[in-house]
């Protein structure tokens, strides 16, 4: 995957929001997930938009999500919970895209999201 151009808007809010004053890992996963769950607004619907091995949804197919997955699922990457095929199930929020109809807050968490991880970066 080819690394996005530094954005120092989100430079600036990951450093000043974001992963401020953590130390490690594990406090910049939980600021991660502060981060994504104060400022998204739940339900929205989404779309995946790449296949990946830890999900079984397919690109291009339209999911609802419905809120953040626990806390213990987000250690390494942030996950989302959405109903599918009747079930809750959690899925890597990088694998989801919105529209432009999406809340503009929830939208900058997906961008912010997807850019961090282009970038390589980690908790």
């Amino acid at each position: 995957m080819k690394r996005p151009p530094e954005n120092k808007d989100r430079e600036d809010r990951f450093i000043n929001e974001v992963v401020v004053d953590a130390c490690g890992e594990e406090e910049r996963a939980m600021n991660w997930y502060c981060y994504a769950a104060n400022n998204m607004v739940f339900p929205f619907k989404a779309q995946c938009s790449a296949k990946r091995a830890a999900s079984p949804l397919k690109a291009g197919e339209a999911v609802e999500v419905t809120g953040m997955a626990d806390t213990d699922d987000c250690a390494h990457e942030l996950m989302v919970l959405i109903m599918w095929q009747g079930e809750e199930l959690a899925v890597p929020l990088d694998q989801l895209k919105t529209s432009t109809q999406t809340n503009k807050m929830t939208r900058q968490v997906l961008a912010d999201w997807h850019y961090w991880v282009a970038k390589g970066y980690c908790f």
